[in-house]
């Protein structure tokens, strides 16, 4: 397939898949019917050259051959039973714009079904929405390929049970849902930022896919602070992507990044959705994600950048969202300003709560070493390796461990 008739159909792929699971209320009717119209497409675009609007085509073509396969199928009846009325041969006419809208957000609404676990929710977006192949899932979760088709199945199955999937929101619902859309795509990024565990630190596809949603979101609701605030956040993170891991695959901390391989573009573009989202006057947890991060950019150096700010940004992060991770990072801002010995000290309170959580220990390990306990930088090390590190941590924490113990044996 030409680079230009892929990139076509992934584009095209989030409304068209919308608009069809909203006229056939089926998912995987869907799915087929666009796999369909993309097949006629490889041979009629490659004749004719794409026509004036691929989408209003791809529309009429799938809608047509779902019909066509409906017809022979023994689900044709219950779906022309729900709906009530007989189709007819969809023109190829672009459909309006506020209705595509709805379709799109209707089906991000879907694959966040509350009934779903998260991950679940993100391997549903990345098949349905984003079309990515069940084996790139899987190889994404580290798991087997048969049991990521079997989650995805279970996944299609429990939706399908539900009438309210396919609904459409009421205004005061969609609020709410929309928050949770927002959040199944930034957790998506994280998941491909800093996996859970296994071989890599990233995994770029999860990343990618994660930014394409963000920016879909930012298109269909442009007077929103919400999505501008998320995609700025999550392109200041993925500019980073090239510093963070040296030639040796080693994981290289933040303070120690050349940042003359930070992405410049993917920064300009965040700035300008970060002030964009200001200007809106929004107010929420992505924008302070975001100015963190951004003031990060601003830095030439970690010595040049403004602790004070960040620590400030982290405060009011911490009054809308009081948990102990992210008053972890303000302790590693405040680090920065009033010292290690001030770090440790604050830290106490969130050992119980965070014993489970490998950064906490990491970050204790690096501290000890700044204020010269290596034996209980060690420790701390140690704790980390027992928590299940992905293969470029648990290297970089052996190194520490290392860098304490040759310290130990000068004294």
């Amino acid at each position: 397939m030409s680079d230009w008739l892929e990139a076509t159909f992934a584009q095209q792929r989030p409304r068209a898949i919308a608009a069809l699971t909203r006229i056939f209320r089926d998912i995987d009717v869907a799915e087929e019917a666009f796999a369909d119209a993309c097949l006629k497409a490889l041979t009629a675009w490659t004749q004719d050259g794409a026509p004036r609007d691929p989408l209003a085509w791809l529309l009429a073509t799938a809608r047509n051959a779902g019909l066509d396969s409906l017809r022979t199928s023994q689900r044709r009846a219950a779906i022309l039973l729900r709906h009530n009325e007989e189709f007819q041969p969809m023109p190829a006419e672009m459909p309006d714009p506020d209705e595509m809208r709805d379709d799109v957000l209707r089906l991000l609404f879907i694959c966040c079904h509350p009934e779903l676990d998260r991950r679940d929710q993100i391997a549903l977006a990345l098949r349905i929405i984003a079309g990515l192949a069940v084996e790139e899932i899987a190889r994404a979760f580290l798991i087997k390929p048969k049991t990521m088709e079997q989650r995805i199945t279970r996944a299609k199955k429990k939706i399908a049970s539900s009438a309210v999937a396919f609904g459409t929101p009421s205004p005061a619902e969609r609020g709410a849902r929309l928050g949770e859309v927002s959040l199944m795509i930034y957790l998506m990024f994280n998941e491909g930022w800093s996996t859970s565990a296994g071989p890599s630190q990233m995994k770029l596809t999860l990343c990618e896919e994660a930014i394409r949603l963000a920016r879909l979101l930012v298109a269909l609701f442009p007077a929103m602070g919400e999505q501008a605030a998320l995609l700025a956040l999550m392109l200041l993170q993925h500019a980073r992507r090239e510093a963070r891991i040296d030639p040796e695959g080693k994981l290289v901390a933040l303070d120690d990044q050349d940042r003359t391989k930070w992405d410049r573009k993917d920064i300009a573009e965040a700035t300008a959705l970060l002030q964009k989202a200001q200007r809106i006057n929004h107010h929420g947890v992505y924008i302070i994600q975001a100015a963190i991060a951004a003031a990060h950019a601003r830095a030439s150096s970690s010595d040049d950048t403004d602790w004070a700010l960040i620590e400030g940004h982290y405060a009011a992060l911490y009054a809308l969202q009081p948990t102990p991770v992210i008053r972890l990072n303000q302790i590693a801002a405040q680090a920065k300003l009033h010292g290690p010995e001030f770090a440790l000290k604050a830290m106490e309170p969130l050992a119980e709560d965070l014993s489970e959580y490998r950064w906490f220990h990491a970050m204790r390990g690096a501290l000890l070493q700044q204020v010269e306990d290596h034996q209980g930088a060690i420790l701390a090390f140690q704790s980390v390796l027992k928590l299940a590190p992905t293969a470029p941590e648990r290297v970089a924490i052996k190194d520490k461990i290392e860098i304490s113990k040759k310290e130990l044996k000068q004294l």
